[in-house]
């Protein structure tokens, strides 16, 4: 009775037990929506420049074209190849054998994003419709968390994550689209940005608004507010994908690429943050390769489009850069793999199964 007891004292000293292993304190997610799992490894693709989906193609061979892919990825993903790939690790690289992959056979936004925050595939969400997610997110549990409480936030461009994590019920804030943010005590650079985004052009039509805005919005949030969790989610790739525009599918991934190393930069400069936040990077699914036209789809029907890929850099990662392993992990992983780097066990909602962590990601 007595060794019954003190497995039981012993198991509920676990979880705290594990927070004070890890050194990661702050956590930052980025997702760049649609974006390949090709280009992020190989660089520019010299048939796609060719084809009908670039126009200016003189102009797109001299500002990405090189000789081999190491140089061609590191022209597309200056950070990427030139910290990330130093300081962390980055997965998916299918040339070497080594796969990262969606487990939901759906292969879309909605489906993929609620896949990465809860932990699992779920045949419901089989949709991009406003339909509120019944699943916990671990950004819901972690925002429940003692010392996380009012410290998670989300910015995005794509208009449909409040319903993806679901603020009805998790009380989540998560600002998307064209979203003010309404704290009332902001300061004069947001809430020019709130002034801002009702007058920008709105090429991506009325609801889904630019990278950019996103980008400035988190990065002021987190000098003035200094969250624990922010979730930031570009959608540009994925428009200018899906609209069969090469050059601008390349030029959105720079860009995206260059936020996010300003966004290191800075919180790297900053004490709250500096050596103890990690920064995850991913998308939410794949594209299609063959045929060629198929790079600009994705869906159940579409090859390849379950292959993706992520990357990770912070106090807890080794620094193995590229994984060449012949190993498969999976999108469902990503999830537990947050909490653990906090310190936490992610528990979802009664038979919402979590996947596990990817502990080659935790030291």
């Amino acid at each position: 009775m007595k060794k019954l007891l003190l497995f039981i004292a012993i198991a509920a000293l676990l979880p705290n037990a594990y927070a004070q292993t890890t050194k990661t304190k702050n956590l930052i997610v980025v997702t760049l929506d649609g974006m390949r799992w090709q280009e992020v490894f190989r660089g520019a693709d010299s048939a796609m420049i060719s084809a009908k989906y670039t126009s200016d193609k003189d102009v797109v061979r001299k500002k990405y074209w090189a000789a081999s892919a190491e140089e061609r990825r590191k022209i597309l993903f200056p950070f990427l190849w030139s910290v990330v790939s130093k300081q962390g690790q980055i997965y998916g690289n299918r040339d070497l054998g080594n796969k990262d992959e969606l487990s939901n056979p759906y292969h879309f936004s909605y489906p993929g994003y609620n896949e990465i925050f809860t932990g699992f595939p779920d045949a419901r969400m089989n949709t991009n419709d406003a339909v509120n997610n019944p699943n916990t997110n671990v950004l819901e549990y972690i925002n429940k968390q003692k010392g996380f409480e009012g410290k998670v936030i989300a910015f995005s461009s794509w208009e449909r994550f409040p319903q993806i994590f679901n603020v009805l019920r998790s009380g989540l804030p998560v600002y998307s689209g064209y979203a003010d943010l309404k704290n009332t005590d902001a300061n004069a650079r947001l809430k020019y940005l709130n002034e801002l985004q009702r007058n920008v052009p709105r090429y991506l039509g009325d609801s889904t608004r630019s990278d950019f805005l996103t980008f400035e919005y988190s990065k002021e949030y987190i000098k003035q507010y200094k969250p624990r969790v922010l979730y930031m989610a570009f959608d540009e790739t994925d428009d200018m994908a899906h609209e069969g525009n090469y050059k601008s599918y390349l030029e959105r991934a720079k860009q995206e690429d260059g936020f996010i190393r300003a966004l290191w930069d800075m919180v790297q400069a900053d004490p709250f943050y500096k050596n103890n936040t990690t920064l995850l990077i991913t998308c939410d699914h794949g594209r299609g390769n063959e045929p060629m036209d198929k790079w600009r789809d994705h869906g159940a029907d579409v090859k390849g489009s379950e292959n993706t890929w992520f990357a990770v850099i912070g106090p807890d990662t080794k620094p193995m850069g590229e994984i060449k392993t012949q190993t498969t992990t999976y999108h469902k992983q990503l999830a537990q793999t947050m909490a653990k780097l906090l310190g936490l066990d992610f528990k979802a909602n009664a038979g919402h199964e979590v996947g596990d962590a990817i502990l080659t990601v935790i030291k």
